[in-house]
């Protein structure tokens, strides 16, 4: 292996992570503002519908 395709290599990896951590990031990002919406959300059917999602994957929320 030359040092070029080397360090092409190492260059593709650092980048293929960087980019996973960024999407990983933005999905936690995604993730809690949605959960945090539907559990403060004013809007009934929004709540009622998180609580029984809650309640159908046997996550507590009492």
């Amino acid at each position: 292996m030359s040092a070029n395709t080397a360090s092409h290599v190492t260059a593709s990896h650092a980048s293929s992570l960087t980019q996973r951590l960024v999407a990983a990031c933005g999905a936690a990002i995604i993730g809690a503002s949605l959960v945090y919406f539907a559990g403060f959300s004013h809007i009934p059917a929004v709540h009622n519908a998180a609580h029984d999602t809650r309640h159908s994957a046997a996550f507590p929320c009492h």
